[in-house]
């Protein structure tokens, strides 16, 4: 039987300081020489991913920005994609724009990917979200709405308190045309609501790279609600001790947390 294992990254694989333990990497590194078939599914971006999974294997295709893009880590090849209609993309625009929210916008302009933002506008989340990203070549300040929306772009992410970005969530959430989330940043005060194409979740992507490999089974490792799509459409599920309790609902079992190795730990022991 050839199972395909997944684990999320932030606040999972990665500690509490972003970082992969010697013992984390070793591990799974020896795994997956003995034939493991091993990937992430992160809403991060593949830079970003990494940046903090440096020395880590990824043999097999990952998944990014919550499962809108299964990627080739290696060679950055789009194995599967998922863009807003124009219609979609109106949608959003026109809600923001009415509540005067200002989001960061991921899309690519002229073909290079790029992380757009009106100057000026910034909150103290988005300060802090470009502060830990200086020099990363897909920054791109917009002095308007115009600049701000060109290109072809697959996901935003609004960044304030909770009971600003509440309406956003539960508007999209609502309308059933989209994914949208919710949640308080990892290890900060901040939350993050995050707008996506209705199929872009970790778990359509999961079950695509499935496919593409001919796996028979799913196992997976998580920590938040981004992470419950992920859990549905596992045969098994993990979550890590220090994991949000609406994820631990869905889980097979819990684990070590995220700052004692605990996926590695989990892999170490059971995998055969």
């Amino acid at each position: 039987m050839k199972i395909l294992y997944v684990t999320d990254l932030d606040g999972t694989l990665l500690n509490s300081k972003d970082e992969l333990s010697e013992y984390t990497i070793k591990t799974i590194n020896n795994l997956i020489e003995n034939g493991m078939c091993f990937s992430y599914a992160t809403a991060r971006s593949l830079s970003s991913a990494s940046v903090v999974t440096k020395g880590l294997r990824t043999d097999i295709p990952v998944i990014i920005y919550n499962g809108t893009f299964i990627v080739n880590a290696y060679t950055k090849e789009k194995l599967f994609s998922l863009y807003y209609s124009e219609e979609e993309k109106n949608k959003v625009i026109d809600f923001l724009g009415k509540h005067s929210i200002y989001p960061l916008v991921y899309g690519f302009v002229n073909g290079v990917e790029k992380v757009s933002w009106i100057k000026n506008k910034e909150n103290y989340g988005i300060k802090r979200y470009l502060d830990i990203r200086k020099g990363d070549p897909r920054l791109r300040p917009v002095e308007n709405n115009h600049d701000l929306y060109r290109g072809e772009f697959f996901y935003f992410t609004c960044i304030g308190e909770k009971e600003d970005l509440i309406k956003v969530y539960e508007y999209f959430n609502d309308t059933n045309e989209f994914t949208c989330t919710l949640q308080q940043e990892l290890y900060r005060e901040e939350y993050w609501c995050e707008i996506m194409h209705k199929k872009a979740t970790k778990g359509n992507a999961i079950m695509t790279l499935k496919e593409q490999l001919k796996c028979d089974k799913i196992i997976s490792f998580g920590d938040a609600i981004n992470d419950i799509p992920m859990f549905k459409i596992s045969d098994e599920c993990y979550a890590v001790e220090n994991a949000v309790n609406e994820l631990k609902e869905y889980a097979t079992g819990i684990i070590k947390s995220n700052e004692n190795n605990g996926v590695a730990e989990w892999l170490e022991v059971n995998y055969k």
